[in-house]
């Protein structure tokens, strides 16, 4: 089954509650690189996952960091919500400035995904980010075209209409 298949089949036609993180390093941000998704079958994103029930967003923050990465973080403050909206696959994004306090970085993985979608952990800096094809990266790409406005994103974003 195609990755892309797999991720509508494990996360499509539901409403979906994801944290993620933004941890830079260096002036470098660390993202995911996932295999199989997407036109150009590569999609770039900063590490996170889905908010189980019964679970802080502060614990499962700190569990998709681990289970993805292999460091435990810290949530140093709110930075924006996101709205994913691209039927089947529907989600609600909450994204977080993060600090690595402990681990070593490795490729995890993704245990909702019987196959696996990760390909790479890999810290990147904005620019050659900004070299990326925009189908291939997170929408949050393209509200923001530094770091530091990454960083000082605020407020609600979607991909289907500008900051409120």
């Amino acid at each position: 089954m195609k990755n892309d298949q797999a991720v509508e089949k494990t996360f499509g036609h539901k409403l979906r509650v994801r944290v993620c993180g933004v941890l830079v390093q260096d002036d470098k941000i660390l993202m995911a690189v996932h295999k199989g998704i997407g036109p150009n079958g590569i999609f770039w994103a900063p590490p996170g996952g889905g908010l189980e029930y019964g679970e802080t967003v502060d614990d499962a923050l700190k569990r998709e960091f681990l289970e993805e990465t292999g460091l435990k973080v810290e949530l140093k403050k709110h930075l924006f919500t996101h709205e994913f909206h691209d039927l089947p696959l529907h989600g609600i994004e909450l994204f977080f400035l993060v600090e690595a306090v402990g681990g070593s970085l490795k490729l995890g993985y993704d245990p909702e995904m019987e196959e696996q979608i990760l390909e790479k952990m890999v810290f990147v800096d904005f620019d050659t980010l900004a070299e990326k094809p925009v189908e291939e990266k997170h929408h949050l790409f393209r509200h923001c075209k530094s770091l530091k406005e990454l960083i000082n994103m605020q407020g609600f974003y979607s991909n289907l209409r500008e900051n409120l």
